[in-house]
């Protein structure tokens, strides 16, 4: 249970401090994205080194299915994991509510930090963009966390920089999600169009991440073969 509350807890900041970066520094300036993408970036790294112990520190369930399909942790835990990071992402949803609401302070974004498919030509193109984006994410959080040939204690830092990096790629086109409970929470208190495009934001991520546990398996097995000849 310590786990699923380290997740909430994680996913909870994440959400909040790069959502909330967002919204009141805006995204339609250079120094906005910038500004943002080093904020979702950073929270990761935070957290790594927060409750990374206890675990793993995925708050994201795309990692998460990504980790269970590598074989790593049990289909039990994945679920009290994907629990534990929805309701984070809710309660940093509301949390974000009330600061634009009852604090009066501008939300720049319009939508708390909301994602959009408009900028990616529509729904099949953020469907792309969240799904290579994903991907790339993941297979970077398989890679450094290996315990063969991972980085070690630099693996956190290497996921906080990686989401950095697809954040300035992506931000002016679907928002970044590369991760489903990150989008569940603003977009429930947003609604409208946000929540009806919603599923791009929690389909693609996933299959971005099943994707990425796939190659790194391959890439896995290709060392073993090559160890043992």
């Amino acid at each position: 249970m310590k786990k699923y509350f380290a997740e909430m807890v994680g996913t909870f900041v994440l959400t909040f401090l790069g959502c909330g970066t967002a919204m009141f520094l805006g995204c339609t300036t250079p120094a906005g994205v910038v500004g943002t993408a080093v904020a979702f970036g950073l929270a990761v790294v935070a957290m790594a080194y927060t409750i990374g112990g206890i675990s793993g520190c995925h708050i994201n369930p795309a990692i998460t299915l990504g980790v269970a399909l590598s074989g790593r942790m049990s289909w039990k835990d994945a679920c009290g994991y994907w629990c534990g990071q929805v309701i984070g992402g809710i309660i940093a949803g509301a949390m974000l509510m009330l600061f634009a609401n009852v604090v009066a302070a501008p939300d720049l974004t319009g939508g708390l930090g909301t994602n959009g498919v408009a900028n990616a030509g529509g729904a099949c193109g953020a469907f792309l963009v969240e799904c290579v984006a994903t991907f790339i994410f993941v297979l970077v959080v398989l890679g450094t966390t290996d315990e063969k040939v991972g980085a070690g204690n630099l693996a956190g830092l290497a996921i906080g920089l990686s989401l950095i990096l697809i954040h300035l790629v992506c931000i002016n086109l679907t928002g970044t999600s590369v991760n489903p409970a990150r989008s569940i929470g603003p977009a429930i208190f947003a609604g409208g169009q946000a929540l009806a495009d919603l599923w791009v934001f929690i389909v693609a991520p996933l299959i971005g991440g099943a994707l990425a546990a796939l190659v790194w398996k391959g890439f896995s097995c290709c060392g073993c073969c090559k160890k043992e000849a």
